[in-house]
């Protein structure tokens, strides 16, 4: 008969005992304890305590890129035209806009992230018809001087990035395969004319032909004429494709195509360096040969091998059947 323990042996049971005590946060024994919640990666870092951006959190500190590559970005400049950028998740397609703008010291990044539901018109602007009913409808507002409409009309992405400046932003717009069919072409016309009619504007008085209204970026405003946004600098564009979809000839005529491929030994070892230092090498050549094999016969982000080098320098012990492969899984696991 197996001995049932008794009240005094529940009293001095223990926890598991950990190897790597100093990295078990989280411990699963039910017993509270105010552990210290280390630095998140520099990639994961997004805002300090007053809200504002994180030293890194807005792009990479180094963005590693063939030559090869870089002539094609810099044709694109010179060019003005967008930029069709390619490749297996995790290359770094988005991460270049953010390496163009932060290289350039071309503000921050507007970003269009891209779905089944987007419509051109949300990136444009967006009107808040409703809200503005609403407060010339409050008590002690003027019946005969409506609410200023700029406070009810924000532009989006790509609206902010048409408006009139000396440098020219960085438009990042994000999986644009992900969008109606119908979605490419629409954009097109904006980005061949660099400009686009607000009506809700253009139908006020002559009197009130110039309104400050809000843009994508934070507290601050762009001035618009009868109605008219229409830039000086046509925006850096960079879109980004998964290749779920192929695009209209006449959009790839206007675009450059940019591929980034897988990055090799020598390329890893970089972007390592590049986000966490050259110490994070000294431990990692293991970790780069296992990455380099799993992406041999299944798909792997970049970015998991960097989350597996910052994990062991943390103090995580990063067994192969372990925890590694749960860090190092494949992306196409269900295909």
């Amino acid at each position: 008969m197996t001995q049932q323990p008794t009240e005094a042996d529940a009293s001095t049971v223990t926890g598991p005992v950990f190897e790597d005590e100093d990295w078990q946060i989280f411990r699963g024994d039910g017993r509270q304890h105010r552990a210290r919640i280390p630095d998140a990666p520099p990639w994961r870092r997004f805002a300090d305590a007053e809200g504002e951006l994180a030293p890194g959190g807005e792009t990479p500190p180094h963005y590693v890129i063939d030559r090869a590559d870089t002539d094609v970005v810099n044709a694109a400049i010179h060019l003005r035209r967008p930029l069709l950028v390619t490749g297996h998740p995790g290359t770094g397609k988005s991460s270049l806009a953010a390496a163009i703008a932060y290289e350039l010291e071309l503000g921050p990044v507007l970003h269009w992230p891209v779905n089944s539901r987007s419509t051109l018109q949300e990136a444009l602007y967006r009107y808040d018809a409703i809200g503005r009913l609403q407060e010339s409808s409050l008590p002690g507002a003027s019946k005969a001087t409506p609410p200023d409409i700029g406070s009810f009309l924000r532009l989006g992405p790509v609206g902010t990035a048409l408006v009139p400046t000396p440098r020219p932003r960085v438009l990042l717009v994000d999986e644009l395969d992900k969008g109606d069919v119908d979605l490419p072409n629409d954009l097109l016309t904006v980005f061949e004319e660099g400009s686009f009619e607000i009506p809700e504007l253009s139908r006020l008085r002559d009197e009130q032909s110039v309104v400050d209204v809000l843009t994508a970026d934070r507290h601050q405003r762009a001035r618009v004429r009868r109605g008219m946004v229409r830039c000086t600098q046509f925006p850096l564009v960079v879109i980004t494709s998964n290749g779920e979809r192929d695009f209209p000839p006449a959009f790839r005529r206007r675009c450059l195509p940019l591929h980034l491929g897988d990055p090799d030994r020598t390329r890893l070892r970089k972007i390592i360096t590049g986000h966490l230092g050259p110490d994070a090498l000294a431990d990692a050549d293991d970790l780069v040969g296992k990455f380099l094999e799993q992406r041999a016969v299944g798909e792997l982000a970049t970015d998991q091998l960097l989350n597996a080098v910052f994990l062991r320098n943390g103090g995580a012990r990063l067994a192969t059947d372990g925890l590694l492969g749960t860090v190092l899984h494949r992306l196409n696991a269900d295909r």
